[in-house]
């Protein structure tokens, strides 16, 4: 797992490859497995193989989305406000869980950060999709995960490059 971890890169670049529908639903038993408080599960998956609908997409921010037009995949992770206040934290955990499981099928991905960002100075990301989408109110997007095989390669991350200044054991240090 840990070499999985050090491996696991955000990936932006895709080959012209469709993912297997057997891959795409492997990826969506994984999220409906992620953990949820109190078992919850507020979160909703919407798979988006359509290359018009990719593209519209990745108009959805301002900057930090324009890839997934090129993406074969997306999988947009969605709350539903209403049943409980951790819908955040939940399609955090679900949506790790779809970026990691997604590796583990030698497959590349990325997070796009979806709320509190800005599709424009007046419209905001989440309001711009749920237009496109015709989203109820209180559906809630956190993210889309694009999917793909990788059109390029990253080094791993070194173990010098962790940051094991900021851990710290039994007690936070005075003075920081």
């Amino acid at each position: 797992m840990l070499d999985m971890l050090m491996k696991r890169r955000s990936i932006r670049l895709y080959q012209e490859k469709k993912v297997e529908e057997e891959k795409v639903q492997q990826l969506i038993k994984a999220a409906l497995l992620s953990p949820t408080a109190k078992n919850i599960q507020p979160w909703e998956f919407l798979v988006v193989t359509d290359e018009g609908l990719l593209e519209e997409l990745s108009k959805s921010k301002n900057s930090g989305s324009g890839f997934m037009k090129n993406a074969p995949l997306g999988i947009m992770v969605i709350g539903d406000s209403s049943k409980t206040d951790v819908w955040i934290e939940d399609t955090a955990i679900a949506s790790t869980v779809i970026l990691l499981a997604a590796e583990a099928m030698g497959l590349g991905a990325c997070w796009v950060q979806i709320r509190e960002r800005k599709h424009n100075d007046e419209v905001t990301a989440e309001a711009y999709i749920k237009k496109l989408l015709n989203l109820p109110e209180n559906k809630r997007v956190e993210a889309i995960i694009s999917i793909g095989y990788p059109a390029e390669e990253k080094a791993p991350h070194k173990d010098e490059e962790l940051k094991y200044d900021r851990v710290y054991y039994n007690q936070y240090p005075e003075g920081l």
